[in-house]
């Protein structure tokens, strides 16, 4: 019997040894790339992400659950967005659709243009934002507000921006391989006058649009990052998560990566005024039963949160998985931020503290002794102008009184 023991032995590392050839080989075809965005990670871009989750004291105590947020105000660039960020360019250079030495170009109002400005510099290239940001070096195009659906807006200028700077180094090359007399001509055809006064240099390796809406890196920043960090944090004992949604990639992100880990976690949305999503998840539609689709404005009334709330669907959005959602309101948003001003020293934004009403309206659903996750995207520096001014307050009829949370019928 042993001959034919030993003919099974090396069978058997016969075939382990064959599998094992074909898995390094699969190895080695793959890691050269990864390795390439591991080396990526250092310096300022290996601070992001992994920020703390803490205990919201005077919520928790109040409604007898443990609401937990998670401090993305602590990102080197000040919010959730340098997560994105980072994802974004990294997946363009890996696909090649940016190159080191490109520009990215982003239509931003806020936390994404800034952290990818901060981003941008850590990866050989530049940022173009249409709107802000000479300070961090981004190459700022200042533009009146229109309509998303318009040419103009600022996103959709910024998506042409991406186009022109690769059309730039596209002609630049053609030019040098040609003698032209007039530099505004290139195979006979006129530069345009807006890319000639473009601030594209000639050493410009061509633009990527971000596409912080509808491009899923977004999303998988979340799946990949801020989902498995609060899972690992809470040690896989959560009951809820709840946020708000801009550009939707933090909601789809996190409670897709949740679902996945644990079918019983709830996840749900908080939606500010003006918004559709609410609508959406609750009835299939992005209207109200008292709106006929026909007749909704194409501009209703806007709130003063900032970054969330949106009347489409975004690419991102559409990857949530949600249980429920619920609305908040911009004073109860103001009256929030005072209130964990006051009890916590948390200052915080419009968005973490719409954040955190819905964690209170959480709570109040699934009654105490539950553990309730939800994002603090970025402190209230950035809302000096409007959400922490007194006198716009005032103006909007905004001025906070509440001495607790009677203002969300809790005392």
């Amino acid at each position: 019997m042993a001959p034919v023991r030993t003919a099974g032995a090396v069978a058997t590392l016969l075939s382990i040894a064959i599998v094992s050839y074909f898995l390094c080989k699969t190895t080695q075809h793959k890691s050269p790339r990864k390795k390439k965005l591991q080396r990526r990670r250092t310096g300022l871009v290996a601070a992001i992400g992994n920020t703390p989750l803490i205990r919201i004291n005077s919520l928790s105590d109040a409604t007898g659950c443990e609401i937990l947020g998670k401090a993305e105000f602590l990102n080197p660039g000040g919010s959730v967005k340098d997560r994105v960020a980072v994802k974004i360019i990294e997946e363009a250079l890996e696909s090649g659709a940016l190159a080191e030495g490109g520009v990215v170009t982003e239509g931003s109002a806020g936390s994404t243009a800034i952290s990818l400005a901060t981003v941008a510099p850590a990866y050989g290239c530049r940022c173009h934002v249409a709107q802000i940001l000479e300070a961090l070096g981004a190459t700022v195009e200042r533009v009146r507000p229109v309509s998303i659906t318009h040419r103009d807006h600022f996103v959709n200028i910024a998506r042409r921006r991406a186009l022109e700077a690769s059309e730039l180094t596209s002609t630049t090359r053609k030019k040098s391989q040609i003698d032209a007399n007039d530099s505004s001509q290139i195979n006979g055809h006129s530069i345009s006058e807006e890319k000639q006064n473009m601030q594209f240099s000639s050493e410009c390796k061509g633009g990527f649009f971000a596409d912080q809406f509808e491009n899923l890196a977004n999303f998988r920043s979340h799946y990949e990052g801020t989902g498995p960090e609060i899972w690992e944090q809470t040690g896989g004992k959560l009951d809820a998560f709840i946020a708000a949604a801009g550009t939707g990639g933090t909601v789809a992100g996190v409670s897709q990566y949740l679902k996945d880990q644990s079918s019983n976690i709830k996840c749900f949305l908080i939606d500010p005024p003006g918004s559709g999503l609410y609508n959406k998840v609750t009835r299939g539609v992005m209207y109200t039963r008292e709106e006929a689709e026909g007749r909704r404005l194409k501009n209703p009334f806007d709130t003063i949160t900032e970054g969330i709330g949106i009347n489409r669907l975004t690419e991102n959005f559409k990857m949530a998985k949600l249980d429920g959602a619920f609305r908040g309101t911009d004073m109860e948003a103001v009256e929030m931020s005072r209130y964990l001003l006051k009890n916590d020293g948390l200052f915080i934004g419009s968005s973490s503290a719409m954040n955190c009403v819905g964690a209170v309206r959480v709570a109040k659903a699934l009654g105490p002794g539950h553990t309730i996750v939800t994002i603090l995207c970025d402190s209230g520096m950035r809302h000096l102008s409007k959400f922490h001014n007194a006198e716009y307050l005032s103006e909007h009829g905004l001025t906070p009184s509440a001495t607790g949370l009677e203002f969300l019928c809790l005392s």
